[in-house]
């Protein structure tokens, strides 16, 4: 295991080794030192004081020291303590703390290679050699040596499993900022999205209700006496009433007001006598057997009808117009056939301009987030067919 994995970091498990490694040299340093002290040995207590220094004031910076500066310090304990073994054999138990240091701090090859010289000099500073004497300092050996290297090993797990709770609340920082993210995209497209069905319905109400408000007044100027001007006059009002209808269904829910009673069939009827009141001929034809249909799909058909009679009042130039709403299959449709002057569909912008060139664009996209469709047959000269579809989905009644 890298030197640097060993001694990184302080953690509880060494702290207390190192804590209990230092009372243990303390007590048993005394402990020899009053025994040499009966037997009238003056030198171990000065000696014993002086490894007793050596090794705690060694444990205490040994992290400062460096990977030889540990090595150095351990072996000048091991030297220090079999000196004072040859004072007094029992100074041999003051290894037992230092073998715990020397497998804490030292490679394990060098900690097994020192260990058993020092093993070797405590069993030889016993006297005369027995079996006691010798399964006893390696049995203590052993058990030192395991037990720090198990709190080593502990350590280092330890590292990693705080190393990787925090690559795992770094990624769930990370994880966190990109969702803010992403959730302010949404945010921001949501936004866009409602700007452009905004305008969609703005163009769909307002605009064409003041583009059905000029043509009534040009209309009306073309009038040979005063009952006709009167006449126009009463088609724009009710336009102008139309639309200011219409202006507070943009403002609460963008909801048409005529569709909460029969459905299509008044405001349908509503934009076919506007259109006729500008002197084009409009024919009408509603399937009688047509079910009521949910308001989202009602309200995206009546702005598909104002749309494409807009562009027949405002571009087509026609005399005449059929409007037919028919339900067939699984679908619904408004067709819109006019005898006018006809265009290339190709040749249509998908810009919007200031001329009003919106409409069809904003009609196609939103019947295809409907899952419909708009379809257009024209050519120059031979007149225009629109057709506006959608699948046929009936309101539900509580």
């Amino acid at each position: 295991m890298p030197d640097a994995v060993r001694h990184a970091t302080r953690s509880a498990a060494l702290t207390a080794l190192e804590i209990g490694q230092s009372v243990l040299v303390v007590v048993l340093l005394a402990l020899a030192a009053a025994s040499s002290a009966r037997t009238g040995s003056s030198l171990a207590p000065v000696a014993a004081v002086a490894a007793g220094a050596l090794f705690v004031g060694g444990l205490v910076v040994h992290r400062r020291l460096g990977a030889r500066g540990r090595v150095v310090w351990v072996l000048l304990v091991l030297a220090a303590v079999h000196g004072l073994t040859l004072l007094s054999p029992d100074f041999s138990w003051v290894a037992f703390p230092v073998w715990l240091a020397m497998g804490q701090l030292l490679p394990l090859p060098l900690a097994l290679s020192v260990g058993a010289v020092s093993v070797t000099l405590v069993v030889l500073a016993q006297g005369p050699t027995t079996t006691a004497g010798v399964v006893g300092p390696l049995v203590g050996a052993v058990v030192a040596l395991g037990l720090s290297r198990g709190v080593v090993l502990i350590e280092a797990e330890a590292r990693r499993s705080r190393a990787l709770l925090a690559s795992v609340l770094k990624a769930q920082a990370e994880t966190d900022r990109l969702s803010a993210e992403v959730a302010e995209a949404q945010r921001l497209a949501g936004v866009q999205a409602e700007r452009a069905r905004l305008a969609a319905d703005l163009h769909d109400t307002l605009a064409q209700g003041f583009s059905s408000i000029v043509m009534l007044a040009r209309a009306g100027q073309k009038q040979p006496d005063a009952a006709g001007s009167a006449s126009a006059l009463a088609g724009i009002e009710r336009a102008a009433l139309e639309n200011l209808a219409e202006v507070r269904s943009v403002v609460y829910a963008l909801a048409p007001e005529d569709l909460s009673g029969s459905g299509l069939r008044a405001p349908l009827a509503r934009l076919a006598d506007r259109l006729r009141q500008t002197g084009l001929e409009v024919h009408l034809d509603i399937d009688p057997d047509l079910p009521r249909l949910d308001t989202g799909t009602e309200v995206a058909l009546l702005r598909a009808a104002q749309g494409l009679l807009a562009n027949v009042e405002t571009h087509a130039a026609a005399s005449q117009v059929h409007v037919s709403l028919v339900a067939a299959q699984d679908e619904v449709r408004i067709d819109v056939v006019d005898d006018g002057r006809g265009f290339d569909p190709s040749q249509v912008s998908g810009e919007p301009t200031l001329a009003g060139g919106y409409g069809l664009r904003a009609l196609r996209e939103r019947l295809g987030v409907l899952g419909g469709g708009l379809e257009i047959e024209s050519a120059p000269g031979e007149g225009t067919a629109m057709s506006a579809h959608l699948p046929l989905s009936r309101r539900v009644t509580p």
